[in-house]
Parts: structure tokens; C-alpha cells; sequence
């Protein structure tokens, strides 16, 4: 089976004094989530879109979905975890529990706040992830990326053309995922906060996709007014 997975856990610091976490706030007067929820119920190869937030906006989510979407027998909306990988976990364990995992199931994990991602970075997670286990999609970094140790001073500068930066979504063979996951100390957990680096750190190769540019994530005020912008465009060119 083939699993989507919206992560609405982030509690939206980076955004300023509002009133609920970004996920929610609106883009041309819907929430965020709904324009990204939206994205996966077109595509027809997912049994179940999952959607992963905090208990205590559990019935919140339930209900905007209910108010700006169709009802749909595929979407859930469970509790996440205290991060980005146990809220992942979490609905690798609900899968579990509800529908049991075959050998060839895979998850396609992506950002509640990215709310423009393409079909085509959808299907094409789903065939790579299908065929190679470990999927990431990204785009070539622009800028030359300059790291540091402390902060103060240049430990080095990589290569331009073997820098890229991440984007959602992140896509998995579940039970490859599981094995890696449980294989990490309590340490480990706590340091690893991205999926796909836990995959490399233990040997898994992750196959790239190409994103997108406009594949933003809306994280601070100046994004969403970016958002709102990209938005406006994509309506004025339909």
C-alpha cells in the first residue's frame, strides 16, 4: 500500500505572535494544511492520507477538514510525537496497528506547510521511493554554502555542485524505515532529526528528486507573504 503522511506538528515560533501554529493560519482565506491536504487527494495512488498534529488540535484539524474539503474515506487525523521523527513514527504506528505492514508498503512524508508542491514531485517520490527504499527531494543549492563550527569563524566551503537543499517530501519503504528507527539509542533520537540522515548514517542510500523552487515552506511572516504571492500568481495564470 501506498501511505501519505502531512506532519502539522510544528507549534509556528518562528512566526510571530499568533494565535495557532502555522499550519493553520490562512492563504487566500483557507488554512495552509487544507491547500497541501489537497495536493495528495488528487492523487489517486495513496490508500490513506495521514495527518499527523498535536492532541490538542486534533479536532481543530478535523474540522477545517471538514469545512473546506469533501469528505474522504482515506484521510485520517492522528496525534503526533514530541518530534519531527516520532511524529513520523507515530503513523508508522498507526499503520500498524489498523492495516499491518507488507514488505512493499512505502509512506510519503512531506511538510503540512508546503503547500506547493507538484504532482509531478508526488509521483515521482512514489516510483523512486517503490524502487529504491529512501527518498529525498531537493534542488541544487544556489548560493555557495559556507560552514562553521562555532559560528564565528570559516571551517569550510563545499563544492557549489554537490550542495543541494532539502525539501519535503521525504518518502520511505515502511518497514525499512521501522528497522532503522529502532535501531538507533535514545541518543541517537535525540541527535537525528531528519529521516532521511538517519538512512545515511547507517548505510542506506537515499534516492534525489528534484524539487521545486517554489516548494517553499512557510515558516516566518516574510514566507507567507511569499506564499500569498505565489498564490496570487498561479490564480492570475489559470
Amino acid at each position: 500500500m501506498i501511505y501519505a503522511e502531512i506532519l502539522a506538528g510544528g507549534k509556528g515560533s518562528r512566526m510571530g505572535n499568533v494565535s495557532m501554529p502555522k499550519q493553520f493560519l490562512p492563504l487566500n482565506n483557507r488554512p495552509i494544511i487544507i491547500h497541501t491536504v489537497e495536493k495528495f487527494l488528487l492523487n489517486d495512488r495513496f490508500d490513506k492520507v495521514i495527518i499527523v498534529t498535536p492532541k490538542e488540535w486534533i479536532n481543530h484539524t478535523k474540522n477545517i477538514l471538514k469545512k473546506y474539503i469533501n469528505e474522504d474515506h482515506r484521510l485520517v487525523v492522528i496525534e503526533g510525537g514530541a518530534d519531527r521523527n516520532e511524529s513520523i513514527m507515530s503513523g508508522v504506528r498507526f499503520i500498524e496497528k489498523e492495516y499491518g505492514i507488507n514488505d512493499d508498503d512505502v509512506i510519503v512524508t512531506h511538510d503540512s506547510v508546503r503547500p506547493f508542491l507538484t504532482h509531478r514531485i508526488i509521483d515521482e517520490n512514489i516510483n523512486a521511493v517503490l524502487k529504491h527504499g529512501a527518498v529525498d527531494t531537493v534542488i541544487p543549492a544556489i548560493d555557495t554554502i559556507v560552514t562553521s563550527e562555532k559560528g564565528e569563524y570559516i571551517s569550510n566551503i563545499p563544492v557549489r555542485d554537490e550542495m543541494f537543499q532539502g525539501q519535503t517530501p521525504q518518502s520511505f519503504n515502511i518497514t525499512l524505515l521501522k528497522k532503522l528507527y529502532e535501531g538507533l539509542t535514545e541518543s541517537q533520537k535525540k541527535v537525528l532529526t531528519d529521516a532521511c540522515k538517519i538512512c545515511i548514517l547507517l548505510g542506506q542510500q537515499v534516492k534525489l528528486v528534484r524539487g521545486e523552487v517554489f516548494n517553499i515552506k512557510v515558516t516566518t511572516p516574510y514566507d507567507l507573504k511569499v506564499a500569498n504571492a505565489i498564490l496570487q500568481e498561479n490564480i492570475k495564470n489559470d
